[in-house]
């Protein structure tokens, strides 16, 4: 198979160049199945105390699977305490071409904001 020309890559859907030709259009006899895998968010906390960070997305047949696939895929060198997987058919999240419209009821609450707020000396992780 030829090297993709970079007219031939697509940045579409933020993953970095993908080539679009060249590439075979058809599966294996064996990838029919692995069609129907839903499709899983990953979230990997590195150290205890810190949150949990999307690390990437895999396929999977079950939870399971999923929770085993992103602890190969994604802490290969131990980088991690905690695995997430959420089937991202559940995911909702609000689109950033209505962020001002979105967030802009708190805009006009200040109060909100710890600028008003003494913090003590000593007091940690607030």
């Amino acid at each position: 198979m030829s090297e993709p020309q970079p007219q031939d890559l697509s940045a579409s859907g933020g993953h970095g160049a993908v080539p679009t030709s060249g590439v075979p259009a058809e599966q294996a006899p064996g990838d029919a199945a692995r069609a129907d895998w839903p499709l899983w968010e990953v979230f990997v906390r590195a150290k205890r105390g810190l949150s949990h960070v999307h690390v990437g997305s895999l396929h999977a047949p079950d939870s399971d699977m999923a929770v085993r696939n992103a602890r190969d895929v994604y802490t290969r060198r131990q980088e991690g305490v905690s695995i997430w997987v959420l089937p991202a058919e559940h995911i909702t999240a609000s689109s950033p071409d209505e962020k001002d419209a979105f967030f802009d009821p708190a805009g006009d609450k200040i109060y909100r904001h710890p600028t008003f707020y003494h913090v003590p000396e000593g007091v940690r992780h607030l």
